[in-house]
């Protein structure tokens, strides 16, 4: 063999390795994007889970709360704004301004949460009712694993932002259009918490 077919085999051998890292840190890169996919697919369940209680526990307080109508119609509003953002950000979790609408509906629905957990404490009634005490451990739960399904979320986000972000991923990342994904984080220190829903 001449040095000429020497040098295109090194060539064509040096060229087959790039196409398989290309190939290899792509395939990685997909299978990241479909976890953290997946986590918020998570997110969502019981997220849907909640948005269907909180009807339910609102029309349990309604008889009980005549004269806070007002904070029954935050509620109902504060959820359908939630479950629409909620709709959108299902529809694609790698879009940050998706996630970024439903952090903030999010904020918005635990705020009127809240605000019916204090009006609520004011009727003794209210807090003795086997249904309302029934649909608040069911919210609790929920919402313990809204933080669960939130936690495994964000833990995917941090690897897929992590491995797009490394050379030479990075690259790939780049020639492939792999953005970023946004952390589910409430901003507010206040908010951090699950309302407190305790009859």
């Amino acid at each position: 063999m001449g040095p000429f077919v020497i040098a295109l085999i090194v060539i064509v051998g040096l060229a087959v390795v790039a196409l398989l890292l290309v190939v290899g840190k792509f395939n990685t890169l997909v299978a990241l994007r479909n976890r953290f996919k997946n986590a918020y697919a998570q997110i969502d369940v019981q997220l849907k889970r909640r948005y269907d209680l909180i009807p339910n526990l609102v029309e349990t307080a309604k008889g009980y709360l005549k004269h806070e109508r007002e904070t029954l119609e935050n509620v109902i509003k504060a959820r359908n704004i939630a479950y629409t953002a909620a709709q959108g950000a299902a529809a694609n979790p790698g879009d940050a301004a998706a996630v970024k609408s439903l952090v903030s509906a999010e904020s918005g629905l635990a705020g009127a949460m809240s605000r019916l957990m204090v009006v609520s404490e004011q009727y003794p009634d209210l807090k003795a009712n086997q249904n309302m005490m029934q649909l608040t451990e069911e919210l609790t739960s929920t919402e313990n694993k809204i933080s669960f399904a939130r936690q495994a979320y964000n833990d995917s986000v941090m690897g897929y932002n992590t491995a797009r972000e490394v050379f030479p991923n990075n690259i790939i990342a780049g020639m492939f259009n792999f953005a970023p994904a946004e952390m589910f984080v409430i901003d507010k220190p206040e908010q951090r918490e699950a309302p407190k829903v305790s009859f």
